[in-house]
């Protein structure tokens, strides 16, 4: 259908295939090699064939926007590339995934796992099939898009270590309290790291925020930190960010 349909830009929402990058993939490849601008919030084809569809972009003239791709209406991507670029950007940490962060501040609040992830599902934050939240799937898709949007390297999904939050336990969250910390599911990217897992996070960090909301911490050589905050998921997060991008590529498209 995308090969004959007349229209100026795509925009790309299918579901996350984080194994084969699903329809999602194909769509982008086909819109990009008509010449055609995209907008995608769907993190796997930017996770798994980045360097290839900014290749196409740049071959056919045309944009591959994605700001929604990793903290939906929290603007990392604009932020980094955009009002950061005269800074070198040292590193990012960040919690990049609304339902771990919401079963972990329910944790910490004496909730077990089970519960935590069955009330987040009933609140509409998680799947039915929770797998690639709670395994950190999700956050290492966006910790690969921010290496290669970002930092300039070249990996994908396969090249990050990933631990999930199915292993902490309600002893782990306890021990934590009693040191004043909590336990966070971190994505942290740099020059030499690609990494999502648990970490211990002192309370009144940045990153010790609690609910649903992303948030992220980016270090620079001369603004230091740097942090951002929004709302991951959501359809009005997700138009947001998608407006956003649907903007720049008019103002693009008249100067």
């Amino acid at each position: 259908v995308l090969e004959d349909a007349e229209y100026d830009v795509l925009v790309e929402v299918s579901p996350t295939d984080v194994k084969t990058g699903g329809a999602g993939l194909g769509n982008i490849t086909a819109a990009l090699k008509r010449g055609k601008d995209v907008i995608t919030v769907n993190k796997g084809p930017l996770a798994l064939k980045y360097a290839e569809l900014v290749r196409l972009a740049k071959e056919n003239g045309c944009m591959l926007r994605f700001e929604g791709s990793v903290g939906g209406a929290m603007p990392i991507i604009n932020l980094c590339t955009g009002d950061l670029m005269g800074e070198k950007i040292i590193s990012i940490r960040g919690i990049f995934n609304g339902t771990c962060n919401y079963i972990l501040s329910k944790m910490d609040k004496g909730q077990p796992f089970d519960q935590a992830l069955k009330e987040a599902q009933q609140m509409g934050y998680a799947e039915t099939d929770p797998t690639n939240d709670i395994e950190g799937y999700d956050s290492a898709c966006k910790v690969a898009i921010l290496a290669n949007a970002v930092f300039g390297r070249s990996v994908t999904f396969d090249d990050v270590k990933i631990t999930g939050i199915t292993s902490i336990t309600e002893e782990a969250v306890s021990m934590a309290a009693s040191r004043n910390m909590v336990i966070r599911l971190i994505g942290e990217v740099s020059d030499n790291k690609l990494e999502v897992g648990p970490r211990l996070i002192p309370k009144g960090h940045p990153l010790s925020i609690s609910g649903t909301l992303n948030t992220a911490q980016i270090v620079t050589d001369l603004a230091g930190p740097v942090t951002v905050s929004g709302r991951g998921a959501g359809g009005a997060e997700t138009a947001s960010a998608i407006l956003s991008d649907l903007m720049a590529i008019m103002q693009r498209r008249t100067t």
